[in-house]
């Protein structure tokens, strides 16, 4: 998968520590970088699927593990980007990799969407 990916660079480890977040735009989408306690890097679509409203603005709780909306408090969680309020939507994830201090995210080059937009359940 990953030789469809057009790595780009994202930010550095000294702008993005244990337990905090950025976002950046990346080829014209938003994206929001976390660095979870212990390490680990994550990457989704900045923008909720709900009515696109700034994810960075919400409530981004590395504790509880959750990504909260601060239109409508969608809530998605931070580690694969499911929904868990509503169930039935999730956030588009990025590949991410460091290059010594940098942090690079993967963009699909497959011309796939990447930013998921909300579906009823009955559609």
């Amino acid at each position: 998968m990953s030789n469809d990916l057009n790595w780009v660079p994202a930010t550095t480890l000294d702008d993005l520590w244990e337990g905090d977040f950025v976002d950046v735009e990346i080829e014209g989408e938003v994206v929001i970088i976390l660095h979870r306690e212990g390490g680990e890097l994550r990457a989704f679509q900045g923008m909720c699927p709900h009515q696109e409203i700034l994810l960075a603005d919400g409530d981004i709780d590395f504790e509880a593990g959750t990504i909260t909306c601060s239109a409508h408090e969608w809530q998605f969680d931070m580690d694969c980007g499911k929904g868990i309020n509503p169930s039935g939507c999730r956030l588009f994830q990025y590949e991410v990799k460091l290059e010594g201090e940098n942090v690079l995210v993967g963009v699909p080059t497959d011309g796939r969407l990447r930013r998921l937009r909300h579906e009823s359940e009955d559609a």
